[in-house]
């Protein structure tokens, strides 16, 4: 295909001999060592190509299907041999082969967009995440009016981005000028971390290849010290992912950011020019968004809420560094149907391992502090407790086990198998039952690992019931391996990086895993998470829902399935009667069909009136405007819970009565804050 305007090629990528040598040990360790034992043959090499293909042209929008049936041909036949042998130049090939592609895809749009006079009237529309819906382009006709599609799209979602005073033209150049760049730039570095994520994560989707660059962010990341934002970000396709938003952080505290948002521009200060970052290095967008304590960072996001339709919005942050406090238990009382609620927020399962270690007095500690809040909320007599587990991504395991043992009693509490099939129950064996009473523990689809164990045990022992959404679905463990060679007193050692390796699987107390499914809410509340989106089954590599035997465990029986039934039921029968929720639903099904939708209308008025419409559905609902920063006045989903905990308490205080009686209380309540 003959490229438009384009200057000359840059030369070809080629592995160097340390990323030769990584990529034998990477092959090594994987088969040895990870969980998942992956047959070396021609499926694994249609996983890779196909797991390649899809990262590089997640929209089929760079290759035609005649040149991706060439390339599968000439190189992805024979893809797993070269993982086992630890060859990785047909990876370079497809890369250079795609990098070719991009350098004229943008010189194409660059002289369409000089030239072109484009008709917003028109009822076009154009397929999003093409990846699910649609086949690679038949010829190079069809490329190029994809190429033109996309161009349109690209000029409506900078005219309605929110940046004002721009001159959208020149902005769209901009960022055609900045990709062009970018590819013509690339390294072999680039290359080789593109290839092996295709290897990696055709073994499960957390298992990852750090360059010795990207593992010092990673380690930075961990150690939560640096000033930043507080995310973890990684990349998918060319784009920048929040993987993480840090408990304590500055884009946790504002509720902006969420798990799954992709990052498209980063602007320094209140005034400075937004860059367009899409397709450039993990590391550089970085040290874009890095940056002294008190500083301003504006960030432009697709949010994931909506599926990457829509324009992105512009949020504002000032870095800091992580508050230790913020990431702290905290509590709050509310006050439904007369009956006095407790509830304790969790944000993270905490753990100071070094002061642990050297056995410092205040040491932080999610159980200590969670102790601390029961004992209060107990003094002042409240009738129920509402753990929110909403936004937990996880953190350490000893604390999800020893906070259970507060609600449980001591006992198992998670089952962890490896991949030898050896198993190992951990029991909470420290922390007696130091709560009794009614219990809702609220969940949503980011709440994660320790999350889903601390939660899975509640559930398994009948202490309480789970309400919200769906969780996230993560059961597996990974460690961090150091890619080494062969000590040798006569080579340097030069240092290859380090490989996370998925290595167990969690399983609750009765047997089933949390990876894949999550937990199951026993009461669900919907939230404006998509799970399309967000979800350990979004990931084509997800290691599979499975079973092992049961521990040795005695359920409590504190809320039974007949209590569940009924508590669904009576939930049901009041919501169906409460216009506030009513609505909610409503504008959620409105969001869903949005979502649901194959294509994004290129018709301007179409266009605006959808974006408008997600917008005030995320005004309304959302934790914050994302315009103004100002907080909710109400907590709508805590609400509906408190509502739940009110049933719940008003079944267990009643006198025994045949199991059809309803339960007595007003038809609509609201739950009011007032600490």
């Amino acid at each position: 295909m003959a490229a438009v305007g384009q200057a000359a090629q840059p030369a070809l990528l080629k592995p160097t001999p340390n990323q030769e040598e990584a990529a034998r040990y990477i092959a090594q360790y994987l088969l040895q060592n990870h969980y998942r034992k992956v047959p070396v043959n021609d499926s694994l090499s249609q996983q890779i190509f196909k797991r390649y293909l899809d990262n590089l042209d997640n929209n089929r929008s760079y290759f035609t299907a005649p040149e991706v049936e060439k390339l599968r041909q000439e190189f992805g036949a024979h893809l797993a041999d070269d993982f086992v042998s630890g060859n990785p130049a047909d990876g370079f090939a497809i890369y250079n082969q795609f990098l070719k592609r991009a350098r004229e895809k943008m010189a194409y749009m660059k002289n369409a967009l000089e030239k072109t006079t484009f008709n917003f009237s028109s009822p076009e529309t154009l397929e999003l995440e093409r990846s699910k819906t649609a086949p690679w382009p038949a010829n190079e006709a069809e490329l190029h009016d994809l190429w033109r599609k996309e161009l349109k799209y690209q000029y409506l979602s900078a005219k309605y981005s929110g940046e004002k005073g721009k001159n959208i033209k020149s902005e769209v150049m901009k960022t055609l000028d900045n990709r062009l760049k970018i590819f013509n730039q690339q390294k072999p570095e680039d290359a080789f971390q593109a290839y092996m994520y295709a290897v990696t994560t055709s073994f499960d989707p957390h298992t990852d290849y750090f360059s010795p660059d990207e593992y010092e962010n990673f380690q930075i990341d961990m150690s939560r010290s640096l000033e930043g934002i507080g995310a973890k970000l990684q990349m998918e396709n060319e784009y920048t992912v929040v993987n993480e938003i840090i408990p304590g952080g500055p884009a946790f505290k504002s509720k902006l950011l969420k798990k799954g948002d992709k990052i498209v521009g980063v602007g320094q200060g209140d005034k400075g020019e937004i860059i367009d970052v899409i397709g450039w290095r993990i590391n550089d967008v970085v040290k874009k968004i890095r940056g002294p304590k008190g500083t301003v960072v504006r960030l432009k996001v697709l949010p994931a809420s909506q599926a990457g339709k829509g324009p992105a919005k512009i949020i504002r942050l000032v870095r800091a560094k992580v508050d230790l406090q913020e990431q702290a238990a905290q509590k709050k009382i509310i006050y439904d149907n007369g009956h006095k609620i407790g509830v304790i927020v969790l944000p993270s399962f905490y753990l100071d391992f070094e002061g642990e270690r050297q056995q410092k007095h205040n040491y932080a500690s999610t159980t200590k502090d969670v102790a601390r809040i029961i004992n209060e909320l107990k003094q002042e007599n409240v009738e129920g407790i509402i753990v929110d587990l909403r936004e937990n991504g996880g953190g350490s395991l000893e604390e999800a086990v020893n906070v259970t043992g507060l609600f449980t009693g001591r006992g198992p509490v998670v089952q962890v198998s490896n991949a030898l099939g050896g198993k190992m129950v951990l029991n909470d064996e420290n922390y007696p039952m130091l709560y009794r009473g009614p219990l809702v523990v609220l969940v949503n689809r980011y709440s994660a690992s320790a999350s889903e164990i601390f939660a899975a045990a509640i559930q398994d022992y009948g202490r309480g019931l789970i309400v919200g959404d769906r969780t996230f679905g993560k059961g597996t463990v990974q460690s961090i391996v150091t890619i080494q060679r062969p000590f040798s007193m006569f080579m340097k050692q030069a240092d290859l990086g380090q490989l996370k390796l998925t290595i167990a699987k969690f399983y609750r107390i009765s047997g089933g895993s949390t990876q894949h499914i999550g937990v199951l809410p026993d009461i669900v509340l919907p939230s404006l998470i998509d799970p399309e989106v967000v979800g350990e089954d979004t990931y084509t590599s997800s290691l599979p829902w499975t079973t092992i035997s049961r521990a040795a465990y005695t359920p409590l029986g504190f809320v039974t399935k007949e209590d569940i039934v009924l508590l669904k039921k009576e939930f049901a029968e009041q919501s169906a009667k409460d216009k506030l929720y009513q609505s909610y639903l409503a504008d959620l099904a409105t969001l869903n069909r949005i979502r649901q939708k194959k294509s994004v209308s290129l018709q301007e008025k179409g266009f605006q009136v959808e974006n408008k419409t997600l917008k005030e559905i995320q005004d309304r609902w959302g934790d914050q405007n994302a315009d103004t920063g100002k907080k909710k006045k109400t907590d709508f989903i805590l609400q509906e819970a408190a509502r739940i905990l009110d049933d719940l308490v008003a079944l267990k205080s009643r006198p025994a009565v045949p199991a059809a009686a309803p339960l007595a209380r007003p038809a609509v309540r609201r739950a009011v804050p007032v600490k």
